[in-house]
């Protein structure tokens, strides 16, 4: 019969399981992101310290220190960022008030919410570690100065670009490195580091380009051009749209390997850029504490815009089936084009819960959507 000390030892065991992926979540080192700011993170306490770090990523702290304060910046950047993004949307990024874990467990889960969060990891990383790189922050890297010559348009390639590649590979050796310590054989490392690489990505393809007129009276007879990186405003909205338009698959044996395939067998694979996820999300209007899910109630509904804006109308609120059924769901996005006052009058004799999206909103009233890559990819409804 067991005593009472080894029933003790068998429950802090179960709740060790329990809370696993808790302890070793890839996007814990979000959590430096409630370190005060007016104590740098670089040399501020020993790395071993730093709570939300794996093994691995200790590691890197030891070795490069010094970008870690970036690091700390990009976790701030990232709350902020997808605060934004979904600021009228059913999941509105919000944190847990203490630990962590600080988007709370369903980034345990293997949800498009998950892929969205880890590809706005990798990119902030790059981003904030390229802007120490080319303000003089960091001591083993600066501004690129590789780009040089005639571009074909006829300025000349000069100046302080931003040292992108830098950032990008701190970013694949710090955010990937949990994915890399559990093996890529499994199906949710192989859905971080694609979501990883695709946040680096949304960097890469919106580049942009500044340049400098010379010459006598603002002539412009040379013009000196370098690189810069996007806004990380549109690198979140680039990301907010791949979330929008995420593929859902399925870890597949391909010969020798493993793959992350469409689970719906008609659906074209994804691209190095787009977001993958391998499980629905959970029904974010209800209250889980267990899962960090605070629900919708008490969060004002958009309503329903005037027109010309009605498309504005996100996915914080939505007219119950109820509406679709009896009057019709053709008559009800007619009304909310043409009638404000006729559809507010619809909504206010049902329930408002959680809305449709804009892509379906558009589906319906047969405009053309920018996603029509695969209907299945908008099967959850957000």
């Amino acid at each position: 019969m067991p005593t009472v000390s080894s029933v003790t030892l068998t429950g802090r065991l179960l709740l060790l399981l329990l809370w696993a992926p808790h302890l070793t979540m890839a996007t814990n080192w979000l959590s430096l992101a409630r370190l005060p700011r007016s104590r740098p993170v670089s040399g501020a306490e020993p790395c071993g310290r730093l709570r939300g770090l794996t093994p691995g990523q200790v590691g890197v702290c030891r070795a490069r220190g010094e970008v870690m304060e970036s690091v700390r910046k990009a976790a701030e950047m990232v709350i902020e960022e997808c605060q934004h993004q979904f600021r009228n949307r059913r999941w509105n990024c919000s944190t847990t008030p203490r630990g962590i874990n600080i988007f709370g467990r369903v980034m345990s889960q293997g949800t498009r919410e998950a892929a969205f969060v880890h590809a706005l990891s990798s990119a902030a990383v790059a981003v904030a570690v390229t802007r120490g790189c080319s303000r003089g922050e960091l001591e083993r890297c600066g501004c690129d100065r590789k780009v040089r010559g005639v571009s074909p348009e006829g300025f000349q390639w000069s100046g302080c670009s931003d040292n992108l590649s830098y950032g990008v590979a701190f970013s694949q050796t710090f955010v990937d490195e949990p994915e890399r310590a559990k093996g890529m054989s499994s199906g949710r490392p192989l859905m971080n580091i694609h979501n990883n690489e695709a946040g680096r990505k949304a960097i890469l393809h919106n580049m942009q380009v500044e340049c400098k007129c010379h010459g006598v009276s603002g002539s412009c007879e040379l013009r000196t051009c370098w690189k810069v990186m996007p806004p990380f405003r549109r690198v979140g909205a680039v990301l907010k749209e791949r979330f929008d338009g995420a593929t859902e698959v399925r870890l597949t044996r391909v010969g020798s390997r493993t793959a992350l395939l469409p689970r719906d067998p008609q659906v074209k694979p994804p691209a190095a850029r787009d977001l993958v996820y391998l499980a629905p999300s959970p029904d974010f209007c209800r209250l889980d504490p267990d899962n960090g899910i605070p629900g919708t109630a008490g969060r004002r509904c958009n309503g329903i815009s005037e027109p010309p804006g009605w498309h504005q109308m996100d996915v914080n609120c939505y007219v119950a089936a109820q509406v679709f059924e009896q009057a019709g769901l053709r008559w009800f996005s007619a009304a909310l084009v043409s009638s404000p006052g006729a559809a507010q009058f619809a909504a206010s004799s049902v329930k408002t819960q959680c809305s449709y999206t804009l892509a379906e909103n558009e589906t319906y009233l047969g405009k053309p959507h920018s996603h029509t890559r695969s209907t299945s990819s908008h099967a959850s409804l957000h």
